[in-house]
C-alpha cells in the first residue's frame, strides 16, 4: 500500500482485554491461544503507529449487573463481578498494550462493533477508506 494510504487506514485492536486473553483471570470468556497473540498484536500496532494510521481499540465494557449483556452470558453476572466489568480488572488492555493519545476507545457491548456503536460514522469521519483488523476474534 502506497505511503499515502495509511491516513485512510485504520487498525481494528478487537477485544485484547484480559478476561479475554489472560488464563490468569479464570475468565468464562478466555479464548484458547489468546495469550499469543499478544506480542504480534503489540508489534502490528506499533507498525500501525510508525505508519500514522488510526488505531481504534474495541473493547468490551459492561455494567457490573450485566444488563448490557447478551441474554445465554448474563448468568456470569452476579454480585457486580462479570466478564468485562467497567472499572474491574478483566476488563483492562492485557499486559502491554496501551492505548496512545490520538487512538480511540471504541466500547461495544455485543459481538460486532458496529452494532448500536458509532463505529461507522468514526471512520467515515476520519476519512477511512481501508481497515486493518487484529486482536483475538
Amino acid at each position: 500500500m502506497a505511503a499515502a494510504k495509511w491516513s485512510e487506514t485504520a487498525m481494528l485492536v478487537i477485544d485484547m482485554q484480559k478476561d479475554f486473553v489472560d488464563p490468569a483471570m479464570r475468565s468464562p470468556m478466555l479464548v484458547a491461544g489468546g495469550e499469543a497473540v499478544v506480542p504480534a498484536v503489540a508489534g502490528a500496532v506499533a507498525v500501525a503507529r510508525e505508519r500514522g494510521i488510526f488505531v481504534v481499540w474495541v473493547v468490551r465494557e459492561h455494567d457490573p449487573s450485566g444488563r448490557d449483556v447478551e441474554l445465554f452470558r448474563r448468568h456470569h453476572y452476579s454480585g457486580g463481578k462479570g466478564p468485562t466489568v467497567k472499572g474491574l480488572k478483566g476488563a483492562e488492555l492485557a499486559d502491554g498494550l496501551v492505548i496512545k493519545e490520538g487512538e480511540y476507545k471504541l466500547v461495544k457491548t455485543r459481538f460486532s462493533a458496529f452494532f448500536a456503536t458509532h463505529l461507522d460514522s468514526v471512520l467515515k469521519t476520519a476519512g477511512i477508506k481501508n481497515l486493518v483488523i487484529v486482536g483475538k476474534h
